[in-house]
C-alpha cells in the first residue's frame, strides 16, 4: 500500500484524484469504483495487477473521496463522468486501457467501451452486467433503498442522524447481505442495520477508517446524486448497445443484485451475451456485493487471467 502513488489532475475544471501503482510504461488497467466506495476499494486488485506487470490506476470519481465535487447547483450527469475518464486517459497519454468497474462503476466501464471502443482493450465488471434497459425498480417494495435514496433530502436526513463512520459502516454491513435492502414503512434505511452487527470479517476497522476519513471530506451530497438520482437518466439509453471488446463479468452468488427484477435470469440464460458477445461469466459461490474485497485472491486471479488472455 505504501508504494501506491497519488496524483491530482485538472480535468474538466475539477481537480480529480487518482491512485496508481506499477510500471508507467506497462499496459494500463483503470479501476472504477461504485458506492459507497472510493479508490481504496481496489487496494487488493491494484497490488495484484501491478505485480503481474500491469499499470493499475484507480481514480476517485468527481465528488467522491479526494476528488473535487462540481458546484452543488450543477446537475449530475453520466456523460460528465465519461468525459472525466477520457480526460484522465488523455492527461496520462494513455491510448488504450482495460477498464474494470464495480457496482455503478460498471455502467461507466461499459458505456466508455461503447462510446470509445478505440480506447478500450477490454472490460471487467463486478456485481453488475451490461444493462440493456432500465431496471424496473418500481416493481420492488417502496422501502427499497434505491427508491428511498431517490427522494431528495430523505437520505440526507437519514444519514444526518449519525456520524460518517457509522453511515459507511451500516452501508457496508447492509450491502454485504444476500437479501435486498428494504426498510419497513416506519423505518429509514439506516435503521435496517442492528447497531450490534459486526463488520464483515474481511472488512477491518482500519478499512472503515480509510473510507470514513475521506467521506468526512467529500460528504454524501454528490454520491446521492450520482448514481441514485440520475439512474433513470436518458443518457443511459444509448442507440448502440453492442459491446464489441472482450469482457468478463464476476458475480457473487450471494450478491443482492441478483434479486433485482429479471437480473438473475438475464445473466444465467445468456441473454446478456446478445449485447456483449465476447463475454465470460464467472460466479463465486459465497461472494457478496463486495466480492473483490471479500475474496481478493479469487478475483485477482480471474482478472489477471483475463488480462493475459487478451493482452
Amino acid at each position: 500500500m505504501e508504494k501506491i502513488q497519488h496524483l491530482y489532475l485538472d480535468i474538466n475544471g475539477l481537480k480529480l484524484h487518482l491512485a496508481q501503482l506499477g510500471n508507467v510504461e506497462a499496459v494500463p488497467v483503470v479501476f472504477l469504483h461504485g458506492f459507497p466506495e472510493i479508490w481504496y476499494t481496489w487496494r487488493h486488485q491494484m497490488i495484484a495487477v501491478a505485480d503481474a506487470g500491469y499499470r493499475a490506476i484507480a481514480p476517485d470519481f468527481r465528488g467522491y473521496g479526494l476528488s473535487q465535487a462540481p458546484p452543488e447547483e450543477e446537475a449530475a450527469s453520466w456523460n460528465s463522468l465519461l468525459a472525466d475518464l477520457l480526460g484522465i486517459l488523455d492527461s496520462l497519454s494513455l491510448s488504450k486501457v482495460y477498464v474494470v468497474g464495480k457496482d455503478w462503476g460498471a455502467f461507466i466501464a461499459y458505456h466508455f467501451a461503447l462510446v470509445h471502443p478505440d480506447r478500450t482493450l477490454g472490460v471487467v465488471t463486478l456485481g453488475i452486467p451490461f444493462i440493456s434497459q432500465p431496471v424496473p425498480f418500481q416493481l420492488l417494495p417502496a422501502g427499497f433503498y434505491i427508491l428511498r435514496w431517490q427522494e431528495p433530502g430523505r437520505a440526507e436526513a437519514d444519514f444526518g442522524r449519525f456520524d460518517v463512520r457509522t453511515v459507511v459502516r451500516n452501508i457496508y454491513i447492509m450491502f454485504s447481505g444476500s437479501e435486498l435492502p428494504v426498510a419497513k414503512e416506519d423505518q429509514e434505511i439506516m435503521d435496517i442495520v442492528d447497531p450490534s452487527t459486526p463488520l464483515p470479517q474481511w472488512f477491518t476497522e482500519e478499512d472503515l477508517t480509510a473510507y470514513a476519513t475521506l467521506y468526512e471530506k467529500s460528504k454524501f451530497t454528490y454520491p446521492l446524486k450520482m448514481p441514485y438520482r440520475t439512474i433513470r437518466s436518458e443518457e443511459l439509453n444509448l442507440t448502440n448497445k453492442k459491446v464489441e471488446v472482450p469482457s468478463l463479468l464476476i458475480m457473487g452468488e450471494k450478491d443482492y443484485v441478483r434479486l433485482f427484477p429479471g437480473m438473475d435470469n438475464y445473466i444465467r440464460s445468456g441473454d446478456v451475451k446478445n449485447y456483449v458477445p465476447d463475454l465470460e461469466i464467472t460466479f463465486i459461490p459465497e461472494g457478496s456485493h463486495f466480492v473483490h474485497e471479500q475474496f481478493p485472491g479469487q478475483v485477482n486471479e480471474l482478472i489477471i487471467k483475463f488480462l493475459k488472455k487478451h493482452t
